[in-house]
């Protein structure tokens, strides 16, 4: 009898019951957002919580997207992330494999670097960051200016060594007797088995980026070249209280910004579980 049929059916429900009002508590603001950002005018009240017909419109979209441009706005979101995710996944995979299955002077020391990076926040850097960027290299007002402090993550760096860890070297050393050299089993080998790695580390990395409005802002004022949340945050200060309904334009926009960090966690939801990496060793 498994484990489910031998617990009492009492003890099933009471646990479907709070883990149903726990995921309705999470979920709740989402919900508010949603419907906040439909109303035709605010309605701070309980009743604002039910989307009543006669209260919903799109115009807050459309004021939005007036005073911003959507879609320029999510472009550059969508470059600014983007080319962090793919860069944070590459040197995170050569990095994590290197501390992970190489032998050479230095490992311990390197590592201990990473993890010692994990205790320094980015708001501690960020002064000199700007001042060697802006200042120094000229990168102001450019795509370049504002992915280069995220392209390396050490975040990613501990999750790739780990899952590198978890795969027998064994493996390893028989590609190296059969004449294949490191990018070449990092490439036919390594990076297939840790694949729910790479899916876990490109959401863990897009939601820091994709929400990120301080660094962005402090590398350009044009608006052309602004990420969704650096609009939406000076929208918020300046612009809102413009419309007929400042709230919900403001709802609006974190509507439009948290629509893609909800699609692809549903999407890489399923490969978050690990895979069970031993079974590519005979015997």
């Amino acid at each position: 009898m498994s484990d489910l049929q031998s617990t009492p059916r009492w003890r099933r429900i009471v646990s479907m019951t709070l883990l149903t009002l726990g995921a309705l508590v999470f979920l709740f603001p989402f919900y508010y957002m949603v419907v906040g950002a439909l109303q035709t005018k605010r309605n701070p009240s309980l009743s604002g919580a039910i989307p009543w017909p006669s209260n919903l419109t799109l115009n807050n979209f459309l004021d939005i997207n007036h005073a911003i441009n959507l879609g320029r706005s999510l472009l550059n979101s969508g470059i600014f992330t983007g080319v962090v995710v793919i860069c944070t996944i590459f040197f995170g995979v050569l990095a994590g494999y290197a501390l992970a299955t190489l032998h050479f002077r230095g490992r311990g020391l390197l590592f201990a670097v990473v993890l010692l990076l994990q205790a320094v926040p980015f708001q501690l850097l960020m002064v000199p960051l700007y001042v060697m960027l802006v200042r120094n290299f000229r990168m102001g007002d450019t795509y370049v200016g504002m992915i280069l402090p995220f392209a390396i993550n050490s975040v990613a760096v501990l999750i790739f060594r780990q899952f590198f860890l978890q795969v027998p070297q064994e493996m390893f050393d028989a590609a190296r007797i059969d004449g294949a050299g490191e990018f070449r089993i990092l490439r036919s080998i390594a990076v297939p088995l840790v694949r729910p790695a790479i899916l876990t580390a490109a959401l863990v990395t897009f939601i820091g980026p994709w929400n990120e409005f301080l660094w962005p802002f402090l590398i350009t004022k044009k608006q052309s070249m602004q990420p969704l949340a650096v609009a939406v945050a000076n929208y918020t200060q300046t612009g809102a209280g413009f419309h007929a309904n400042p709230m919900g334009s403001i709802l609006a926009g974190s509507t439009v910004l948290a629509i893609p960090a909800v699609v692809l966690f549903i999407i890489f939801q399923r490969q978050f579980a690990e895979t069970h990496s031993s079974t590519g060793v005979k015997g």
